[in-house]
């Protein structure tokens, strides 16, 4: 089977003028073809989410207009707009909304379900997707609307930001992305305002976003990061959160956002694979935005000089929201205007810059959580999850079915490149459950195509071994499919291990089951609104590859030697020195340097090819 999200890397789609014209056209045909004579647009299948996407659709002609003056598009747009202010803006109150500050207030909001009550929790959200949709047509309007309907449109806007910011608590779902975005809303309208008015508004635009989202920044892998949806970083809402923060410094021209956005995209740009998989967060697992995202990570990809469009987008959403009959929906169509807009081509080439959090050469990667323990191990197209053992997670020495990889004290970590190598060494105190103090030296070591890891701690109790991962997805072509092989090899004794016990908390990679599916299967809320990252917490054994220690270590030692990855014979020797510990394989000669490290208690390392 097939992971169902992540697909293609959003940069290998076509971003000329030519190709975003096509783009254009066809959502042209298909909106005139839609058009009803009340002049709604929304896809007939549309339910949830559509208080915007009208106007949407209503956006993209404008600017379809603007670019090719099709003498068919201003009635569609006046009618369309027309339909819009008519049926599609609300001010009575929805019954059951559980987040205004103020009742009865007349302001004009959005729903993300039409039907009054139905669910009104969607409706911030739907307010904030209207009122840039709004903002958008507004950019276009000139010579296309009247001036009655266009000051309107204005005045409807208007009221969508007061009603976001004084009738209603700020991002109520503490959803980053969100709150962003109303930010953005507020800069594009400040635009269309008399100056005083417009000045008023961008700066409380500015200020919500330092008061309510930057100094709120949750911190994850060294860096601080916008919540989402009360984590760190989703997966799917993070790179829209990145494409918030361009168009809000394309806007606005405001330094903060530069910086913040840069911030973020560094962190992306650690925790991503090579091949671009990626999974985790507090509300979508492992599913992938895709054109919503292609803004931030170009803009800000090519600003910090890496080949963020590695990023593996859901292309049936390539372009723009559809239906499952491949049909248009307006549903963040701002997304692709901003990006045509946009003039910034991908950047293409990998960072040259050491990353604490991660490790990339060639077609090899690790991405290390907070605890510098692998979150991500990708070589030879295959994709290895931390493996589960008795509740615990990572990767690192077991025994008695205890994980040795939770940092007792402060972890050291020291990159280097050489002769076409690059590693990383990561040393940490780890605390066993006889108490007994241990330093914990993992060594990395990839040439672009494998590769190979050393772990060294002082000798173990009991029959000790190296879990080693869970083998979990591979590249198939453009599609990411769930695997339980493992292309793995060890100097000691390796077996590949499954769950005995069944049930949602023991996850057997040979099962048709996803890590997103376990992951909200064992989350304490429904599918949507749990936390997928606390509910695979629960997660108490998988498939696991357990590496048996090296035979032949150095006295007062256990060593873990595994390849990931093709390569020669894989005889490893250790020999222990004055020096350090010395490791000795097919590709590579390295000193691990003494646990105490050098004067500065920072650890030594030396590798030749």
């Amino acid at each position: 089977m097939y992971l169902p999200r992540q697909l293609g890397p959003l940069h290998d789609l076509p971003d000329t003028p030519e190709a975003y014209d096509a783009v254009l056209a066809d959502v042209t045909e298909q909106a005139l073809a839609r058009l009803t004579p009340e002049g709604n647009l929304e896809h007939p299948d549309c339910v949830d989410d559509i208080g915007d996407t009208s106007l949407g659709i209503t956006s993209l002609l404008a600017f379809a207009w603007q670019r090719t003056k099709d003498d068919r598009l201003p009635e569609a747009v006046r009618r369309s707009l027309a339909f819009h202010l008519r049926e599609r803006v609300y001010v009575d109150d929805n019954p059951g909304y559980p987040n205004l500050k103020v009742r009865n207030s007349g302001l004009p909001y959005a729903r993300y379900t039409l039907a009054a009550g139905a669910h009104p929790i969607g409706d911030w959200p739907s307010t904030v997707w209207a009122l840039l949709q709004a903002v958008n047509l507004l950019d276009a309007a000139d010579g296309l609307v009247d001036d009655a309907q266009r000051a309107e449109l204005l005045d409807v806007a208007h009221g969508y930001w007061r009603w976001l910011t004084e009738a209603t608590f700020f991002n109520p779902q503490e959803a980053g992305n969100q709150a962003i975005g109303c930010v953005v809303g507020g800069l594009m309208l400040a635009r269309h305002l008399p100056p005083e008015e417009g000045e008023s508004v961008r700066t409380r635009a500015i200020e919500l976003y330092v008061e309510k989202i930057r100094d709120h920044r949750v911190a994850d892998r060294g860096a601080l990061l916008p919540p989402e949806h009360g984590g760190a970083y989703d997966n799917n809402y993070g790179p829209i959160s990145l494409s918030f923060l361009a168009q809000a410094h394309r806007v606005s021209g405001a330094e903060i956002f530069a910086e913040d956005g840069e911030a973020l995209a560094r962190y992306i740009d650690a925790r991503l694979t090579n091949g671009g998989f990626d999974n985790g967060g507090p509300r979508y697992s492992e599913q992938h935005s895709a054109f919503e995202s292609v803004l931030g990570l170009r803009y800000f990809g090519a600003r910090i000089g890496s080949d963020l469009g590695r990023y593996r987008g859901d292309s049936r959403w390539a372009r723009h929201a559809v239906k499952d009959d491949g049909g248009v929906d307006g549903h963040f169509a701002w997304m692709l205007v901003w990006q045509i807009q946009d003039t910034t081509r991908w950047h293409r080439e990998p960072s040259t810059a050491p990353a604490r959090h991660q490790l990339r050469a060639g077609t090899v990667s690790v991405a290390f959580d907070d605890r510098m323990t692998p979150a991500v191990v990708e070589a030879a197209g295959t994709y290895y999850l931390p493996a589960a053992v008795n509740r615990q997670h990572g990767f690192g020495p077991v025994v008695d079915g205890f994980l040795l990889c939770r940092p007792m004290g402060e972890v050291r970590v020291r990159d280097l490149r050489t002769e076409g190598l690059a590693a990383k060494l990561v040393t940490k105190p780890a605390v066993g459950r006889d108490h007994v103090l241990r330093h914990v030296r993992s060594l990395y070591v990839t040439d672009g195509t494998s590769l190979w890891m050393t772990v060294a701690v002082e000798r173990l109790p009991g029959t000790p071994y190296l879990l080693a991962g869970l083998p979990y997805a591979a590249d198939d072509g453009d599609r990411v499919r769930r695997t339980s092989d493992a292309e793995v090899v060890a100097a000691g004794e390796l077996r590949l291990t499954h769950p005995e016990s069944e049930g949602v908390e023991h996850f057997d990679a040979r099962s048709g089951q996803t890590q997103e599916q376990a992951a909200f299967a064992l989350a304490a809320d429904p599918r949507g609104y749990g936390n997928p990252d606390e509910g695979w917490r629960h997660l108490v054994s998988s498939t696991a590859l357990e590496a048996g220690p090296v035979p032949d270590a150095p006295e007062g030692l256990h060593i873990f030697a595994v390849r990931y990855g093709p390569g020669r014979q894989f005889m490893p020797t250790f020999e222990q020195s004055a020096s350090g510990l010395t490791v000795r394989t097919e590709a590579f000669t390295a000193v691990i340097g003494d646990p105490a490290g050098d004067a500065y208690g920072e650890p030594e390392l030396t590798l030749y090819a």
